[in-house]
């Protein structure tokens, strides 16, 4: 298996078809950062003068009906198409109000730009972060399956491979079966990020334990606790099922299970903080537990609800960090804020593309595992 290096992803003899980046309305700020690192990889294989961006526009008539445009020649070209369903900072005029774009939007004018490629592209894939209808994964009752659907709509329109990533429920991807999908996780990112922000935190048994927020985030928080060796504990949710509040049952109590947290550090992880209530409701359990620090890590943090009760917990000491990706957008107030930490992922995407686009093998990639514990050793070593 080839190991995949900066010196060896754009090796001279790769024989691939022309890479080209597109980064949709809303993607440009981590569209940016991952051809920054294309070219600087690039130029260390003395191909400085590459060119990976493909430009595009989605304008909009004053009706609100859009239309994708591609600016240059994509014949033969390994597209890869960058959108961020998420954000919501995008705006549009529509009969002289300014809407704000929603998943919907996104989701549209990505489709626009791949009907615009007309079958001419080498191969098309899609690099859709926060996955379009990720959270409407499986049926209750009677209601729409929209992730699967869009899944399925992509795949009929030629998309060969979908990279996201922390689906919120991976198994969605057997609704495309004879397409590719791949989830990734990012985990050496978000350990990397740890160990800088919180240079006293302790990775081991002694001083450091996991807990899960729900049944549904075991496995993310599992990774993370047999690769730092630590215990790892899990709140599931009583529910009211009798009733549906702002589209789900609403949550009656948390209820923990696993060991002792007294006077231990408590990493707890999820794809998502949208309203933040979960969380903070979690963090306030562990506290009368007498919890020692508290970080919270959610791949999405998007904070639905504003930021005034994650204030006031990091006030209150019940909450010490809040760590949170650049897959999706962010607002300014957010990034201002001293106990938000910030988990680059524009490398990784990188690297994934470079290797997909030269036929590299991913799996070093999609398991992190040899990553992370040469991180713990670097970090234990300290």
């Amino acid at each position: 298996m080839e190991k995949i290096t900066s010196e060896n992803v754009f090796s001279q003899d790769a024989g691939t078809a022309p890479l080209r980046l597109i980064t949709l309305n809303g993607a440009e700020e981590l569209g940016d950062k991952i051809e920054w690192h294309l070219n600087s990889w690039a130029a260390k294989c003395g191909r400085g003068d590459e060119n990976f961006r493909t430009e595009v526009d989605c304008p909009r008539f004053s009706s609100g009906d859009g239309k994708g445009l591609i600016k240059s020649s994509i014949r033969g070209d390994d597209l890869y198409i960058l959108v961020d369903v998420g954000n919501y900072n995008c705006k549009y005029k529509m009969y002289g109000f300014e809407n704000a774009m929603s998943p919907d939007d996104h989701y549209q004018d990505l489709k626009r730009i791949i009907q615009a490629t007309s079958g001419k592209a080498a191969r098309i894939n899609v690099i859709m972060p926060n996955l379009y209808g990720g959270r409407q994964h499986r049926r209750n009752y009677r209601e729409s399956l929209d992730c699967a659907v869009a899944l399925q709509e992509l795949q009929a329109m030629g998309v060969d491979n979908i990279v996201t990533f922390d689906a919120h429920d991976p198994r969605v991807c057997n609704a495309v079966p004879l397409m590719g999908f791949d989830n990734l996780m990012p985990a050496y990112q978000v350990m990397k990020a740890m160990f800088r922000s919180i240079p006293d935190l302790q990775p081991d048994r002694e001083h450091l334990m996991v807990v899960s927020p729900d049944e549904g985030a075991m496995n993310r928080n599992m990774y993370y606790a047999v690769n730092m060796g630590v215990e790892l504990g899990m709140f599931y949710k009583r529910r009211d099922y009798s009733r549906v509040v702002n589209g789900r049952n609403p949550i009656v109590a948390h209820e923990y299970l696993g060991n002792t947290v007294e006077g231990k550090d408590v990493f707890i992880a999820d794809d998502i903080i949208a309203s933040g209530e979960s969380m903070l409701d979690i963090a306030y359990e562990l506290k009368k537990r007498k919890a020692n620090r508290i970080f919270a890590y959610a791949t999405y943090a998007i904070f639905t609800a504003g930021l005034d009760k994650f204030d006031q917990a990091v006030a209150d000491g019940v909450v010490d960090g809040v760590f949170g990706t650049n897959l999706t957008y962010r607002t300014p107030e957010l990034l201002s804020r001293d106990w938000f930490h910030e988990v680059d992922c524009s490398k990784y995407i990188a690297y994934y593309i470079a290797a997909l686009n030269h036929g590299i093998s991913i799996s070093a990639l999609i398991d992190s595992h040899d990553k992370i514990q040469q991180l713990l050793e670097k970090k234990r070593g300290q």
